[in-house]
């Protein structure tokens, strides 16, 4: 079988150099070992999503030399590759998941979470663990609550530690505690990115993630659901953030390191590839390199603790 993997921006802002190392590595792992390149957007959460920064994405891609086999403007087996399109095989799953009791609902308000400060800290963009405030109400504590306010819903952690082989990192270990159950359908209906992008993978048959340190501490509550649906994982790597020379990371509020920027400001894709392969190792020197050319020589980033730097010399190389 042939390895799948993919890239999965989130149309919420354009493109930055941080995202374009990212699909470059996810490109150039299936390309080296012959495997297929999947493009899918997760627009699971409409308002903070634009259907222009989801055609910017792909004119920006394209432009940096990363194509794809399946996807947006490609079509492919597993369309729609957008998961605005998709709710309804979401929604099945949690069918699935109500049967086997692995998801509750939830009442808790935000001023309510907002005040557990005694809880594990869990995923470092969500703050504090949830505690299981919710966990065991009794059907009529249930009823009475949702007098008053519509539910989440919560997906039930396995007490156990979550272990795994990260490709960059190597052994992951996550106590369950700390990780705390996590929403797979908020109040307001939308779908969770746990939840997508879970059901996602597997239903499109990808075998690899290869994506940026940001997310690893996703992977212990999504191998939890691959563990409760009886699906197979695939394997995870994580590569290291892009950062400036100050060690800031870089956001898509920077407008001055956006793909559609450098472009504008006439830097060419080759010069762009080339300032990524030499900070990441692929390249011992600054010199224009065409995304295809680092197919041979590429090979993951060691770590992820520590981010890639982006100096300023190598900005002013680029936009010259």
């Amino acid at each position: 079988m042939k390895r799948r993997g993919r890239f999965a921006p989130t149309p919420s802002g354009m493109l930055h150099i941080g995202n374009a190392f990212s699909a470059l590595a996810a490109w150039l792992q299936m390309r080296q070992c012959g495997g297929e390149f999947l493009l899918r957007i997760e627009d699971i959460d409409k308002p903070r999503s634009r259907p222009a920064f989801a055609e910017q994405q792909q004119d920006d891609l394209l432009w940096l030399g990363i194509d794809w086999d399946e996807g947006p403007r490609m079509g492919g087996p597993f369309a729609p590759y957008e998961q605005s399109k998709r709710e309804h095989l979401y929604e099945a799953v949690l069918g699935i998941l109500r049967e086997k009791g692995r998801i509750y609902p939830c009442y808790c308000s935000r001023s309510e979470l907002a005040s557990i400060a005694s809880a594990p800290h869990g995923l470092s963009s969500e703050g504090p663990a949830y505690p299981g405030l919710c966990r065991h109400l009794t059907t009529e504590e249930r009823a009475s609550k949702a007098e008053k306010k519509t539910p989440s819903l919560r997906f039930f952690m396995p007490e156990e530690p979550v272990v795994f082989e990260d490709g960059v990192s190597g052994t992951m270990r996550y106590d369950g505690e700390a990780l705390g159950d996590f929403i797979v359908k908020r109040a307001d209906g939308i779908f969770s990115y746990q939840l997508a992008v879970t059901v996602d993978d597997a239903a499109m048959g990808i075998t690899d993630v290869l994506r940026g340190a940001d997310l690893l501490d996703s992977t212990p509550r999504q191998l939890a659901l691959y563990e409760a649906l009886g699906l197979a994982p695939p394997a995870f790597s994580h590569v290291p953030l892009i950062a400036d020379e100050h060690g800031e990371r870089l956001s898509k509020r920077d407008k001055s390191l956006t793909l559609a920027s450098l472009r504008e400001d006439g830097v060419s894709p080759e010069r762009l590839v080339g300032a990524i392969a030499y900070a990441a190792g692929w390249s011992n020197r600054l010199e224009p390199i065409a995304a295809h050319e680092l197919i041979s020589v590429y090979q993951p980033p060691r770590g992820n603790d520590k981010p890639i730097a982006i100096t300023g010399h190598m900005l002013d190389w680029l936009r010259h």
